[in-house]
């Protein structure tokens, strides 16, 4: 699913922001919102920022996380950069979504050897970082429609 439409999905799922199911998740349906835009945006911003010098490298991580295209749930924590610690509003929310959907147009102007370092599985190129998006965000609608349920 293309990156814009899964922002639409987050975007509808703005009406149960404060639903909670402790089984599924410790945090509500907002703060995964919030996460998920958070991590866009800040990989988008940092792919920006790339010097354009991406180079392969073999990382066994990276390939089963792609093969894969999936995030277990439970296994890994958020870097705290991408996490909130105060109360989430809707107009948060919404000030994220309209950045998001910005800097989701610009990636078509970039560069395809643009990357940025994931903590996890390492260097990314455009295409990769685009994936791994895709992929973070469905993760998160998938807890977020466990939580509403």
């Amino acid at each position: 699913m293309q990156l814009e439409q899964l922002i639409g999905l987050l975007e509808k799922k703005t009406i149960h922001s404060s639903n909670e199911n402790s089984t599924i998740s410790s945090v509500n349906v907002a703060w995964h919102i919030d996460h998920s835009l958070k991590v866009i945006n800040s990989v988008i911003a940092t792919l920006q920022k790339s010097d354009a010098k991406y180079r392969w490298d073999f990382n066994w991580k990276r390939m089963y996380f792609f093969l894969r295209k999936s995030i277990p749930r439970g296994k890994a924590r958020a870097p705290k950069a991408v996490q909130s610690f105060e109360e989430i509003t809707i107009k948060d929310i919404e000030r994220q979504l309209k950045t998001a959907r910005f800097l989701i147009q610009e990636l078509e102007t970039m560069d395809k050897n643009t990357n940025f370092i994931h903590p996890f599985i390492g260097r990314l190129n455009l295409k990769q970082a685009i994936l791994f998006l895709e992929i973070h965000t469905q993760h998160h609608l998938a807890i977020i429609d466990d939580i509403i349920q």
